[in-house]
């Protein structure tokens, strides 16, 4: 594997940990969430990473739009946090933290073994 997909895939997953870590400090709850302005700016600059990563690995190897699940739709998240700040949801970004950065982080974890 191109040594630059697997760096990504490390960044991947170092800001998953880091969105985890920062959850794992209040109670999983939504409004706990919503009402932290600070964690909410850590945690969109996290997925911004996640997303401009998933960005460069598609662009270097499109293969990986068959191993990386929703890859469109974290590229089009991170163009909206940026982008479009003034419209985000904050019950869109909840529901991506729940449901799906859990496969996420299983997914590249898998990738990154695979190509050690």
């Amino acid at each position: 594997m191109d040594e630059r997909i697997l760096k990504w895939l490390y960044d991947i997953d170092e800001a998953i940990s880091e969105i985890n870590d920062f959850l794992d400090k209040i109670p999983k709850d939504f409004y706990e969430y919503k009402s932290n302005v600070m964690l909410k700016r850590a945690v969109e600059r996290d997925l911004e990473i996640i997303g401009e990563a998933v960005n460069r690995i598609i662009k270097r190897d499109e293969t990986f739009l068959e191993k990386i699940s929703e890859a469109k739709s974290i590229i089009s998240l991170r163009n909206q946090v940026i982008h479009a700040y003034d419209g985000i949801s904050d019950e869109n970004i909840w529901s991506v933290l729940i449901n799906h950065l859990p496969k996420l982080k299983s997914e590249i974890k898998l990738l990154i073994i695979e190509n050690l």
